[in-house]
């Protein structure tokens, strides 16, 4: 597994987290709850390829 994905995913994740945080704070909660949602979607858009390579290679290991 590519570690630069992990901590691509890692830094991500902190860097919303803080935000989100700072717009909660501010009063800002329905920002905070959309950054956070648009974080989700951003990691789950890195890891949707990685996943499509699993497949392929579950797909050439058992020959299907």
């Amino acid at each position: 597994m590519d570690m630069s994905l992990l901590f691509k995913i890692a830094g991500a994740g902190i860097l919303i987290a803080v935000t989100t945080q700072i717009l909660q704070r501010s009063g800002r909660d329905d920002q905070a709850s959309l950054l956070s949602l648009a974080g989700v979607i951003v990691i789950l858009l890195l890891l949707v390829g990685k996943i499509g390579d699993l497949f392929t290679e579950i797909r050439t290991i058992f020959n299907i």
